[in-house]
Parts: structure tokens; C-alpha cells; sequence
């Protein structure tokens, strides 16, 4: 009998996996498809540099299809519930599919709609975000008339995908308004719900430097209640106010509802998992992979990566009914932008702080840890040539799924390097 494997979501953890499933499971032995709501796929490291004018946007979609595998059947449609009880996904349009195996990969999105006033009379006029390509092209828009005032980057709460990109923005508008003359006339003011720059206290002292450096006022452990259309400030649940001209705001960042109306989430619509082998703690044959899970790394496309390589032999594993040996560990990695054409790239997991050292290979590089190089940002932008022909048609990629500690130091000691 043939079995059946559903993927819901075709973006990056979900298009790799159909990539790599399909060349592993017998045809004539397995159904596949992937479901999505729409045949855009987005790349969405892109929408940092869309405002800067480093990117436009027609380079930063392409269709869906074009890599979904022959042999895997794309679906474009809402999911309206998944009902664990008959092994069924209704759609929001009556159709119903059946699965043995269901694998959950719908990411994760930001909603505005959770904090008071964020979509009043000044959104999309002094208020904009840059987590989707319509903020994106607004807020590009927005910085070209933008010539004074104060401008505040702000993040609502954790956890956020790519938690490095509102840094980045930060110092990417930093860089832009000096190389526009206007730097002087602009008060540059970093507001997070977290008591430094950054979730790992390591990269957190760094990163919070380089924002010193540059002259960026940091108001942390700031937790919007609401923002005062009418005053144009952030109103924080301890009554602390942040005024703006023009805010760039991370709205609160939660799972797809479909999660939620399945009785499949935790209060913010991710999927609670084992942390290292991704299945469901509550159903056998459920599984959810990249952002859609609870797992508690940051939510990046390099984790979406790194875990895609762990899961997908565990998966063979375990629809043969033996154990799944794989573990994954939380690896991640990310450039973060800090202007003037240079990056810094933190490599970490779950239980391992960002170290100095070099990356991807021991002692070589050519890529620089915690530290500003300009072939960390040639990197960066490389990246979107490797995210197309390379991660997202499943090909291999010369890199370890686990974070290796070669080549990095100790923190604190740059004498020494570990070995292993």
C-alpha cells in the first residue's frame, strides 16, 4: 500500500524536504506533497537590503514550483485544520487530504494585529516594518524622504526570525545616513524587550560595542504594551515612553493559526517537539521542522538548514520502525550587517555561546567569527545565489549539520584554539 507524506509549507525547511525525501523514498511506495497558500516564494534575508537599495524586489521571488521536485504534488491552498484523530488536513476550501505522515513546516510570521496601535492611522506612514516584501518596499520608500528626526528600531518580543536582523537594519541605517550627510540631523535609538543588544550574552556584549561605536542609543528590557498614534511613541507595560519620527518596529512574530485551531501549539501557534530529533511530543507521526517549532534556537533559515540534514535520516528511520539516532544539536549561523560593507558571522547551538575564530573551516576561513571583515558581507550576499541553485533544490553543501568547536577560541581566550 502506498504510503503518504504531507508536508504543510514550501518554504525553506519545507522545499528541502521534499527535495531530499523525494530521492530517498521509493516512488512507487510513497505519495508526497506540499502544500502552501500561494506560488511566491520569497527570500527573505533580501528584505533587509530592499530599503537600502542594495536589492530590488523582483529579485527577491520566484515561483514556488519552480522547486518542487517531479514526483512531489504542489497544492496552493489555505490549511484551515489538521485533525490528528483521522490523520486529515482540511483546507479552507473544503478539500481534505489524508496523510500517515504529516510534517509541519509553515514558519512562522509577524502580527501586527497583536500590539495595540501598531496598525492605526501611522502604519505605513511613520510606523513600518521589513519582515515582508510589501513593509519592505514601503519603509524603502519612507527613508528616501526621511532627511531629521528620530529614527527608532524596535523589537516587540522574542522570539523573532532572524533575531539578527534588526541589528542589522540598525547599523545598515546607521551607515546609509552618513553616506547621505545626514547622520548629524538623525537620532538613531534601539529599543528591545531584552537586557542587552543580543540573546546570547557573548555576541550580546559585542554587538551592544558596536552600537556604542556608532552613536546608537539602546533602551532595553522594554516591553511594548501599545503604540500612541496620536503622540507617535512606543508605551512600554512599565510606563516608559519612546517617542518617534519614524519607528521601524519587529511586530510580534507567531505561527500560522491553522496551529492554533488544531490544538497543535503552545500560546504563541509553534509546535512543541523534541528538541533534538523534531517530532511532536504529542503524535507519533507528526513532525515540525524550521520555524514552526518550539524548539528553542534562534528561528533562522540556517537552522532551518542544519536541522532539514538531521531530520531527514531520522525520518527514514523512523517510518521503518527503527530508532532515530540522529540528534540535533541547535546549530545556527548568521551574518549580521554593520555597515559600510562589512559583517560580523556568530556560529552557536543550543548549549554553545558564539566563539572568535574562523569558519567554515579550522584555522583557514576564509570567514571571520564575531569580528568585521568585509568577506563576511561578500558572504552575505553570496548567499542569495546559494539559497536558489543550492539549499533549496536539496543539493549538498560542504558543511557540517553540527557545530564544530575547530578553529574557534574559548570565550575570552584568543591565544588558544580548540581542537578536536
Amino acid at each position: 500500500m502506498t504510503r503518504r507524506l504531507l508536508v504543510l509549507g514550501a518554504g525553506t525547511a519545507g522545499t528541502m524536504i521534499v527535495n531530499k525525501l523525494r530521492r530517498k523514498l521509493p516512488g512507487d511506495e510513497w505519495d508526497i506533497t506540499v502544500v502552501d497558500r500561494d506560488d511566491v516564494h520569497p527570500y527573505q534575508p533580501g528584505y533587509l537590503f530592499l530599503p537600502f537599495g542594495i536589492y530590488d524586489e523582483n529579485q527577491l521571488t520566484k515561483p514556488r514550483h519552480d522547486f518542487v521536485p517531479d514526483g512531489v504534488e504542489l497544492l496552493l491552498g489555505e490549511i484551515d485544520r489538521v485533525d490528528t484523530e483521522t490523520d486529515t488536513v482540511r483546507l479552507v476550501d473544503g478539500r481534505t487530504l489524508d496523510y500517515d505522515y504529516l510534517v509541519i513546516a509553515t514558519g512562522t510570521s509577524p502580527r501586527p494585529d497583536q500590539t495595540p496601535g501598531m496598525l492605526g492611522p501611522e502604519w505605513r506612514r511613520s510606523v513600518f516594518d521589513f519582515y515582508s516584501l510589501e513593509g519592505a518596499g514601503a519603509l524603502a520608500r519612507a527613508l528616501a524622504d526621511f532627511d531629521h528626526g528620530r529614527l527608532v528600531v524596535h523589537v516587540t518580543d522574542m522570539p523573532i526570525k532572524c533575531p539578527v536582523a534588526p541589528l542589522e537594519f540598525t547599523f545598515l541605517a546607521e551607515a546609509w545616513l552618513r553616506e547621505q550627510g545626514l547622520r548629524d540631523r538623525v537620532e538613531l535609538v534601539f529599543v528591545t524587550p531584552l537586557p542587552g543588544a543580543f540573546t546570547k550574552p557573548v555576541a550580546s556584549e559585542h554587538l551592544g560595542n558596536l552600537l556604542d561605536e556608532r552613536k546608537v542609543a539602546v533602551e532595553s528590557d522594554f516591553l511594548v504594551e501599545s503604540i500612541d498614534n496620536e503622540r507617535k511613541c512606543l508605551v512600554s507595560y512599565d510606563e516608559r515612553e519612546v517617542p518617534f519620527d519614524l519607528l521601524v518596529t519587529v511586530p510580534l512574530n507567531m505561527g500560522a493559526d491553522f496551529v492554533e485551531r488544531s490544538g497543535l501549539g503552545d500560546e504563541l501557534n509553534y509546535v512543541p517537539v523534541d528538541k533534538h530529533t523534531l517530532l511532536s511530543r504529542a503524535h507519533d507521526n507528526v513532525f515540525a521542522v524550521g520555524d514552526a517549532s518550539d524548539i528553542p534556537t534562534s528561528k533562522a533559515g540556517s537552522v532551518a538548514h542544519f536541522s532539514v540534514e538531521i531530520f531527514v535520516d531520522n525520518f527514514l528511520a523512523h517510518v521503518e520502525g527503527r530508532p532515530m539516532t540522529g540528534s540535533f544539536d541547535g546549530h545556527a549561523n548568521c551574518f549580521i550587517e554593520s555597515g559600510d560593507k562589512k559583517a560580523l558571522l556568530i556560529d552557536f547551538n543550543y548549549d554553545t555561546e558564539p566563539l572568535t575564530g574562523t569558519y567554515p573551516v579550522p584555522y583557514l576561513g576564509p570567514l571571520g567569527l564575531l569580528k568585521e571583515t568585509r568577506a563576511n558581507h561578500l558572504g552575505k550576499l553570496a548567499f542569495r545565489w546559494v539559497y536558489w541553485n543550492v539549499l533549496l533544490p536539496g543539493r549538498p553543501i560542504p558543511l557540517p549539520a553540527h557545530m564544530s568547536m575547530a578553529g574557534k577560541h574559548p570565550a575570552g581566550d584568543t591565544s588558544t584554539t580548540v581542537k578536536e
